[in-house]
């Protein structure tokens, strides 16, 4: 595996953090990341960062705290904390996270105690939210396999070859088995480029969602937005990729126009439990009714964190027929999930809007930008599922057909 770790890890530095000289990289990474996490280290080193941090994170100590402290200590949120994340800000700070997440770590826990953690912490590390929604530092997340999320993907093998199997998937869905990753992910990138320029070339105003799961749903974009994906730019012009693996092309809704139901096509992993067989019903934007049988409280706590976590923030379109769907495989984990489904996200948007940079919060709400605490991706791509343009002259034109683009 060493020749494959030090491959992810030249991919995770040139292509996702984009690392250049007198960058300020913190490395946010869990147990079963280290050899990564080392690796990342030494390929920023190279690219002449400044300073490298690594920060590790225990699944398992984490289900302790939350089996142990109450409520009230859970929200508080130590200074150093929140200080630490908080100060990664400016042209040269870079955020790496590497995820081996066990989709089961909180099970049996007061989902209560969870949302109010979560809702700590997004207000103990606004800063650093706001930075990241917002493309003023460049950030990137990445995974490894641990034993629980291997055993739950590959339930029937042993923890050896549960692992060894969600490697493999792995190392495919980043493109890691190509002779050249970097340049298989440049000519990657360059096919989204064509996808997006033509979205943004459209003038859609709004986009109809329909399958035979039941979606029927609705939904506008707000004025000025625009479609982007695969590589994105900072606001001082530094390029990055948010998520590897990513095949999603994305942009944000007109908070005020979401209109009928959304089934969800997959299950959604948050907080360490697992939601499924879910669905929302929104009328003007706001959720108005929702369930799920299974993790029904979970998706409860999402939904009312806030008074933005009853809308929308973000609209994905993800081919059916794309690398990590032809995987035939639930990771159990948003980060492959999402790029193997369109989906949506309920919670807070990325002000993809033209100029955004120089508007207030105050003038992004007025043109339909949503603010919440979260910012939940769920999947809703099926074989059958057909997106139909509304453009501004009013022509509609289809942009997915039986589950893909149509161009």
């Amino acid at each position: 595996m060493k020749s494959v770790i030090r491959k992810y890890a030249k991919l995770v530095v040139k292509i996702g953090a984009c690392i250049r000289k007198d960058d300020d990289v913190l490395i946010v990474s869990s147990l079963e990341g280290a050899p990564l996490a080392q690796a990342i280290t030494e390929y920023c080193y190279k690219s002449k960062a400044k300073r490298v941090a690594v920060s590790y994170a225990d699944d398992k100590a984490s289900r302790l705290h939350y089996l142990y402290q109450d409520k009230e200590t859970l929200k508080d949120i130590p200074a150093w904390e929140a200080d630490m994340k908080n100060s990664y800000k400016g042209k040269n700070a870079v955020i790496i996270r590497i995820l081996s997440e066990n989709p089961h770590l909180f099970d049996g826990i007061d989902p209560e105690k969870i949302a109010a953690r979560s809702r700590a912490a997004h207000k103990a590390f606004s800063e650093y939210y706001d930075n990241a929604m917002t493309n003023r530092i460049r950030w990137t997340l990445c995974a490894v396999p641990s034993v629980e999320w291997a055993k739950t993907v590959f339930p029937d093998m042993s923890s050896s070859k549960a692992v060894a199997k969600l490697w493999e998937l792995i190392i495919k869905a980043m493109r890691l088995d190509c002779k050249d990753s970097i340049k298989a992910w440049q000519e990657f990138q360059n096919k989204s480029l064509y996808r997006i320029n033509k979205l943004n070339s459209m003038g859609l105003v709004k986009l109809h969602y329909k399958n035979s799961i039941g979606t029927d749903f609705t939904i506008g974009l707000p004025k000025g937005a625009y479609f982007s994906g695969a590589k994105e730019d900072t606001t001082y012009g530094a390029p990055f990729c948010a998520n590897m693996p990513t095949e999603e092309i994305f942009t944000l809704p007109d908070k005020n126009t979401g209109n009928g139901r959304i089934v969800a096509s997959m299950p959604l992993v948050h907080n360490g439990t697992v939601i499924e067989d879910f669905y929302l019903e929104l009328k003007d934007g706001v959720i108005v009714d929702f369930n799920a049988k299974k993790g029904y409280e979970t998706l409860k706590n999402i939904i009312e964190t806030d008074e933005g976590s009853k809308r929308l923030g973000e609209i994905a379109l993800v081919q059916y027929d794309s690398p990590i769907q032809n995987l035939h495989t639930l990771f159990y984990n948003t980060l492959f999930d999402e790029n193997a489904s369109c989906h949506f996200a309920i919670g807070r948007a990325y002000p993809l809007i033209r100029g955004s940079e120089k508007m207030s919060d105050e003038e992004l709400s007025s043109l339909g930008v949503n603010f919440s605490d979260e910012h939940v991706d769920f999947m809703v791509g099926t074989p059958d599922l057909s997106i139909t343009s509304i453009c501004a002259d009013g022509t509609e034109i289809p942009i997915f057909t039986d589950g893909n683009f149509c161009f």
